[in-house]
């Protein structure tokens, strides 16, 4: 379902610059030592900032802000502390506000940095970039003051984002060609649906409550199951092969395609039809084979390399996740907050800053390693989402461990935008 990405010289696939970028290089006269930041280089020789040169600027920057301005915000509005004119009530703003604003940017920011290697085209940058970001502003705007806005003018500055993402990565899997990756749409497809239901809920139209945000919960969950799947095992055989390891992944086979197609049903059956056991089974059953995959993929082999080895442990978030949500659907005792905040908290925040810093540091030509601050991002970023999810199970200490998972979230994210922002906005050159 994944295609065979570019590989550069560092063996990640997903941070190889793309032909374009190789043909800018020679232009300019980049060698190949340069290859990592050609794509930089071409941008810079026009008329823009280093920050619209490249799709993952911009939007890695708005992910990690709002990471912390969202929980900033919602924090004080769940203790009764602050009131925002919004049709929202504090928890729906929140859970809004997580999906389809955090969590679209980086998903956005992930998929138009990697279609360039997927159809050889140039990246989207410049004017239309910083139009495509406008609109993710918009869209956090009118949600804020959605109260005192027409209906249709917050729904539509709320949608402006999502629509223009799909439309604008539709069009260049197209122009290029590359048929087999038009499905990685269906995703930002889901979201635009996901959205809008949101919306016309809030508003008491007749839809089913909570496919919304279910449906918004379950796509990014799917993007990982399916992205994760074929980046983790390659950059950990890549990463093993270099040093001469036995133990590598194993080859996708079966266990694989099984894996995938559980959680996938799963996922859509619960946000479809909660109130079903079928949905609960199934992803009890999704939980154990994805276990299994996760274990295929030698990821106790790469605790050396954080970067790398917490690509593992963002995928065993997704396995932890989908085994309590199977469980709470089934009513097994488990609190059904803790099962979607081990899917959004867990699985979504980790696996964004797993990412983030690894695309930031593979396309600003810096080596894939980690140092001690993306280590302690890391870390808090786990403590964020194990404390949101001890939280639900302890009612009498609830407001503490949700007050502390807030802090450790705001600081993991924080420390990204203050560790990694000066290579989003500005340097197009390595200097480390």
């Amino acid at each position: 379902m994944i295609p065979a990405f570019t590989r550069s010289a560092s063996g990640d696939a997903s941070l190889a610059p793309s032909r374009w970028a190789r043909g800018q290089s020679k232009l300019s006269g980049g060698s190949a030592k340069d290859m990592g930041i050609t794509v930089e280089e071409g941008a810079r020789r026009l008329p823009r900032s280093a920050v619209l040169s490249y799709p993952f600027r911009p939007l890695f920057l708005a992910a990690g802000s709002w990471a912390v301005a969202g929980i900033a915000i919602w924090l004080p509005m769940f203790l009764g502390y602050v009131r925002l004119p919004t049709r929202f009530d504090p928890l729906t703003w929140h859970i809004h506000e997580m999906l389809f604003g955090f969590v679209m940017a980086a998903v956005g920011g992930f998929l138009l940095t990697a279609i360039p290697n997927w159809t050889k085209r140039p990246p989207i940058s410049g004017y239309p970039l910083a139009v495509l970001t406008g609109l993710w502003m918009l869209g956090r705007a009118v949600c804020l003051i959605s109260a005192e806005l027409p209906p249709w003018m917050a729904i539509g500055g709320d949608l402006a984002f999502p629509v223009a993402l799909l439309v604008v990565a539709a069009r260049e899997i197209i122009a290029g060609r590359n048929w087999r990756n038009l499905v990685m749409t269906a995703p930002l497809a889901a979201f635009i649906v996901a959205d809008l239901l949101m919306h016309l809920e809030s508003l008491s139209f007749a839809v089913p409550v909570g496919l919304g945000w279910r449906l918004g919960l379950a796509a990014p969950i799917m993007l990982i199951s399916v992205i994760g799947g074929r980046i983790i095992p390659n950059f950990t055989r890549n990463w093993l092969s270099k040093r001469d390891s036995r133990r590598l992944p194993m080859p996708p086979d079966g266990t694989d395609l099984a894996a995938l197609g559980v959680i996938n049903l799963g996922l859509i059956l619960w946000a479809i039809l909660p109130g079903l056991r079928l949905p609960g089974l199934i992803l009890v059953v999704a939980a154990a084979l994805n276990a299994w995959r996760l274990a295929r993929w030698a990821g106790g082999a790469t605790l050396a390399e954080p970067l790398l080895f917490i690509l593992h442990i963002g995928y065993g978030w997704v396995v932890i996740g989908v085994a309590l949500l199977g469980l709470s659907t089934l009513d097994a005792g488990v609190p059904m907050a803790s099962a979607i905040h081990a899917l959004s908290a867990g699985a979504i925040g980790i696996m964004i800053l797993a990412v983030m810093p690894r695309v930031t540091l593979g396309h600003t030509g810096r080596d894939l390693t980690a140092n001690r601050t993306t280590v302690l991002i890391f870390i808090l970023i786990n403590a964020a989402a194990i404390m949101r999810v001890a939280a639900s199970w302890n009612i009498g200490g609830m407001i503490i461990l949700l007050v502390l998972s807030g802090i450790c979230w705001v600081a993991a994210f924080g420390l990204f935008e203050i560790a990694y922002g000066p290579m989003l906005l500005r340097q197009l050159h390595a200097n480390t």
